[in-house]
């Protein structure tokens, strides 16, 4: 029987454990958004656990600073932009075109790449992380982190509400008004003279309008009106101040490692020559914040040895449960060795796993930022990216959880530390 068999064999006394720390996190602790009083007692909560229940000598609670509210915050900024452009197109089309421009440029770097362009607009508030790790009994050779966050989203209304295709198809709307918009802007600049179009509109001198826009180019212009009220919704695609309860999104990512831990303290194991850690990197939901804060703070102390980051974001849905070859709206690879190492262990147990990715407009998760860091980290999903009921709403609840899928993700990933934990002890 290989070392870690016991805890595989387990697995589903694991993901009842798992189930029942998520259910106490999301009914009896204050909501846990990004830099809120919720996301701190659960990072405390969890350092705790980990230091007094899985024997981990070493649980720091981290705090970095962040702006949480900037990360959707692109849309104030980028639709706004958008009607603008839509009203400047009757009078100046050139600064139509380029403050429109300069939305979309919003939208790319601020939610495209993850960037910091808006976040100084936004109130500062303190995230917090953890940082649990369990430490071998002889010389350390490798460590391997199991890796998920603790804050949970703002309320998507619409996807809550009427369902994900209703979702995409109100952003997809919002999204192709204002290109259209943008084209006719730069038609219109083009046609015009340098003057604008401002004194055909100031003078009423409708007929010279149509002349100098051309009636098939003006009209447009006042057809394009009906992508008005999905731009304007589109301030109303996340709520505030209705905070979803998480518990797949990403309590289960917490838990994974978590589970792991306090398996080998059960079974008393201890390997020889790998650490076993657990990262809580808080507000992912705010854009990575607490992973981009993580992987600066610690790259170097973390370069000594061969370091390998599972990080996982929603394990539910058992027929996508795989590896992120690519993250951060597919413009991130993943290390390759680190997710063949995940689809190898799977195949070892014969459980289902695929190769998949974050895809564009997918988003991303803090795989994302520990590999822009340079870890060797790889990113573990099991979810549809077709917008699912509970992904982002209030069904995202301790009552929807998947055991089943709880179960097989943690028995592969014990596999992968097994694996880990052999290939570096034979060094």
């Amino acid at each position: 029987m290989s070392k870690l068999q016991k805890l595989i064999d387990k697995k589903a006394q694991s993901a009842d454990f798992m189930a029942q720390e998520i259910a106490h996190i999301c009914n009896d602790m204050p909501k846990r958004d990004p830099g809120s009083l919720g996301e701190k007692m659960a990072c405390e909560y969890m350092a705790d656990y980990m230091k007094n229940k899985c024997g981990c000598e070493r649980t720091d609670i981290e705090e970095f600073v962040e702006h949480p509210n900037a990360f959707f915050g692109w849309i104030y900024f980028t639709i706004t932009f958008v009607l603008a452009s839509l009203v400047l197109f009757f009078f100046v089309p050139l600064a139509g075109a380029l403050i429109n421009i300069l939305g979309f440029v919003i939208l790319v770097i601020q939610f495209g790449f993850y960037k910091k362009v808006v976040d100084k607009f936004f109130p500062k508030k303190i995230g917090h992380s953890v940082t649990a790790i369990k430490k071998c009994t002889g010389e350390v050779k490798g460590r391997v982190f199991f890796n998920g966050h603790p804050d949970a989203v703002w309320n998507w209304p619409v996807n809550n509400k009427f369902g994900g295709k209703v979702h995409m198809a109100h952003l997809v709307s919002s999204m192709l008004g204002g290109l259209i918009i943008q084209g006719l802007n730069i038609a219109a600049a083009i046609r015009l003279p340098l003057v604008t179009g401002a004194h055909y509109v100031q003078n009423f001198v409708f007929a010279e309008m149509v002349n100098a826009y051309s009636p098939a180019l003006l009209y447009l212009g006042f057809a394009v009106m009906i992508f008005v009220p999905c731009l304007v919704g589109m301030y109303f695609m996340w709520d505030e101040h209705t905070i979803v309860d998480g518990a797949n999104d990403n309590l289960t990512g917490c838990y994974m490692g978590i589970a792991i831990l306090k398996a080998l303290k059960d079974e008393g194991i201890e390997l020889e020559h790998t650490e076993v850690g657990v990262i809580i990197s808080g507000s992912e939901e705010a854009g990575l914040r607490g992973a981009m804060a993580w992987a600066k703070a610690h790259k170097e102390e973390f370069s000594d040895v061969p370091t390998w980051i599972y990080s996982y974001d929603t394990i539910h849905e058992s027929r996508f449960l795989g590896v992120s070859y690519r993250d951060l709206n597919g413009t991130v690879k993943s290390d390759k060795e680190v997710s063949d190492s995940f689809i190898e262990a799977a195949k070892q147990l014969d459980i289902h796993c695929i190769k998949s990715w974050v895809p564009p407009f997918g988003g991303a998760t803090d795989n994302a930022a520990f590999l822009k860091a340079g870890f060797k980290s790889t990113g573990i999903t099991a979810l549809d990216h077709n917008l699912q009921p509970y992904y982002h709403t209030m069904k995202d609840n301790a009552d929807n959880l998947n055991k089943e899928c709880l179960a097989d993700c943690y028995a592969v990933s014990v596999k992968c530390l097994e694996n880990f934990d052999r290939m570096v002890s034979a060094k």
